[in-house]
């Protein structure tokens, strides 16, 4: 029944807006648009009950790293023995219940989002961890949500077109430590990574217990494609996680569980308990003894850091752009990023929606000035592409060559690639990998 009445209500609000478009003018309907969005946001609280307030609720925020560092908080605090709950990109978890995120968006709508609370209460949950984004921000989705704490990962340039400037993706961003503040909460924390040059924006508008975590408060670290070690406070940590990017999403998790009380033995297991994250640097494990990788990498500083972190290989990579219709300038900043790094390119079908798959691949090859990418628009031929080529480069012979890894950024978890008119295929780049390797293998035996 709640249900029933749950969509009768969204309806509603949605015919009333798609009304309010038809005839008001443009500039007068941005004005009153999130009046709407914040209404939409408190009639969905009101409906649930306001369930935020009867449990400990951890933010996540920034614009790399945020699902990781999520996983990374559940499993110290799993490991601490807490009932725990998460809602990222990734996937929406209930105690032992867990689902993957299909929604192509990380905060769902309010009704969704309030919902999700309402049963992680019902179920007997003691903390969940949101992942919260700019976009959800600016659809009000973040609000009547009461925080007890807030990670900022590290920000840079995203959704600009959507957000008219990388100036209000910040200020988006952090309306979220805004809205801390003013949780009804007590005892709340803030944890920001003190190496981003952002971080003084978070700080300067939170009063309460603030965290600064940077990789100067350890010793010893070692950070490889292999994995990472490093003492903080006279603890050990050892983690599979590969690359500098997730040395921060590991300090981020120690640096809020430390400030939550969580001693340093249970932070230390549940660190080195969680191997890889679905999605993110996930290495796909094989009998042809090729090194793959899947990553959601979308942006300019993610896919650097992540071909950075294999630098002494020889690199096959395989990338589309972020989809069709927005932040378009990032298209020939990748194409270069994979100029300079990789050692084979084949450029690929994304998320196009209602642009040109061909015309998107070739505004990123335009930043590209000495090397030829190859551009296979179907996605699963271009990951066979890559897969075979680097099973013919097989190192054996040579032990001077430098051994290949194939690297599929773009997509991560996503669950469809999305065409025109909402149409759309349903996807997950490491199954499609698993299958082309079974192919692939009957090819060599």
């Amino acid at each position: 029944m709640s249900k029933i009445v749950n969509r009768e209500i969204k309806s509603k609000m949605e015919k009333i807006l798609r009304t309010m478009e038809k005839f008001i003018p443009r500039k007068i309907f941005r004005f009153f648009q999130p009046f709407y969005h914040q209404t939409l946001a408190f009639l969905a609280a009101c409906f649930f009950r306001f369930p935020s307030k009867k449990i400990r609720v951890v933010a996540v925020t920034g614009t790399k790293g945020k699902s990781t560092v999520v996983e990374l908080l559940n499993s110290v605090f799993e490991e601490s023995g807490e009932k725990t709950a998460l809602l990222s990109t990734i996937r929406f978890k209930i105690a032992e219940n867990s689902q993957p995120n299909k929604h192509k968006m990380t905060v769902p709508g309010r009704f969704f989002v309030q919902k999700f609370l309402r049963e992680v209460v019902d179920a007997g949950c003691d903390i969940v961890i949101l992942e919260m984004t700019s976009e959800g921000v600016k659809q009000y989705r973040h609000k009547f949500i009461a925080l007890d704490a807030l990670v900022v990962t590290n920000l840079a340039p995203e959704h600009i077109e959507s957000h008219g400037s990388y100036e209000n993706y910040v200020a988006a961003k952090v309306e979220i430590a805004k809205a801390l503040e003013k949780s009804p909460k007590t005892n709340k924390i803030l944890a920001v990574n003190g190496d981003d040059k952002e971080a003084e924006k978070f700080l300067g508008v939170f009063s309460g217990k603030k965290v600064v975590y940077s990789k100067r408060e350890t010793e010893n670290a070692k950070i490889s494609e292999n994995g990472i070690s490093f003492e903080m406070r006279g603890c050990k940590i050892t983690s599979k996680l590969p690359g500098e990017f997730n040395f921060y999403n590991i300090l981020a998790a120690v640096s809020l569980a430390e400030a939550m009380g969580i001693s340093s033995e249970k932070i230390k297991a549940g660190i080195e308990k969680l191997e890889s994250v679905r999605g993110r640097a996930e290495e796909i494990e094989n009998s042809l003894g090729i090194k793959i990788l899947v990553d959601y990498a979308h942006t300019p500083d993610s896919l650097e850091k992540l071909y950075k972190t294999y630098e002494n290989r020889r690199k096959i990579c395989v990338l589309g752009n972020t989809g069709g219709g927005r932040d378009k300038w990032k298209r020939p900043v990748m194409g270069g990023i994979a100029e300079k790094y990789c050692d084979e390119i084949i450029l690929t079908n994304e998320d196009p929606y209602n642009e040109k798959p061909l015309q998107i691949i070739k505004e990123m090859a335009d930043g590209m000035n000495i090397k030829t990418p190859k551009m296979v628009l179907d996605r699963r031929e271009a990951i066979r592409t890559a897969l075979t080529a680097a099973r013919k480069e097989s190192p054996a012979d040579n032990v001077n060559t430098k051994k290949p890894v194939v690297l599929i950024t773009g997509k991560g978890t996503d669950p469809y690639i999305m065409g025109k008119n909402g149409s759309k295929i349903v996807w997950d780049d490491a199954t499609v990998v698993r299958e082309e390797l079974e192919k692939l293998f009957e090819v060599v035996s």
